[in-house]
């Protein structure tokens, strides 16, 4: 982490906030992105939401410490139950989640109209990037950058995304599970990534062909996960 509280992951995820936004960070932590982000006025104003009292309290004594409460107030409240319609938010970034949460705080978000202005989406899921590529893509939300760090022996990956009224972006089974941009911009970081979810894909289709009551739908889901992978380490 960097003087300004930002880890490599969160200083990639501010690196895709655009000048001037008005931010929603959910899961805020500390409320060291916005906060770092308004200390050198590179957004408008910012909400910091947490769902939990503890981080919560962190997140309004960071915001007060660093003198920027004209800029950038903590909220209590769930997902995005946080942003108001006069926040005129036009940017969101969601860190550190599940990707299955993630998606289930923007399909509450959708139902509640906390979308409804069609805000950049900057996600960062520890797992379950798929799930997050595919819900965007349902949902008129094209991927426009990616990106993939290695931290503390953890690999995590960036989705940027922004509405499209007629979104002609089509992802393949391959674009959902590896990204469309990762192979490609973070060629040895992605190949560390996928060798070591091989190794993982590997030792549980060994557990499942051994079992004694062998799951072969089950077997057949990791046989071509296997093979996907394969292909794309080739």
């Amino acid at each position: 982490m960097n003087v300004n509280h930002l880890s490599d992951r969160l200083a990639s995820v501010a690196s895709f906030v655009k000048d001037g936004a008005r931010l929603a960070d959910i899961g805020s932590d500390h409320a060291y992105l916005p906060v770092n982000l308004a200390s050198q006025d590179k957004i408008t104003s910012a909400i910091a939401g947490e769902v939990v009292a503890g981080p919560f309290q962190s997140a309004q004594q960071e915001i007060a410490r660093q003198e920027l409460g004209h800029m950038v107030e903590a909220r209590l409240g769930d997902g995005l139950a946080v942003i108001e319609p006069s926040d005129q938010i036009d940017t969101i970034t969601i860190c550190g989640m599940g990707g299955a949460l993630i998606v289930d705080i923007l399909a509450q978000g959708l139902i509640d109209g906390k979308l409804a202005t069609n805000p950049r989406l900057i996600l960062q899921p520890n797992v379950a990037e798929d799930k997050v590529r595919q819900w965007l893509n349902i949902h008129s939300y094209e991927i426009v950058d990616e990106a993939m760090i290695a931290e503390n022996g953890k690999f995590y990956e960036v989705i940027v995304a922004d509405y499209r009224d007629n979104l002609q972006q089509e992802l393949t089974s391959d674009d959902i599970l590896f990204g469309l941009f990762n192979k490609e911009k973070y060629g040895a970081i992605f190949q560390e990534k996928w060798q070591l979810e091989l190794k993982r894909t590997n030792y549980v289709l060994d557990q499942l062909e051994q079992a004694s009551n062998r799951d072969e739908s089950k077997i057949a889901r990791y046989q071509e996960l296997k093979a996907a992978i394969q292909a794309q380490l080739a």
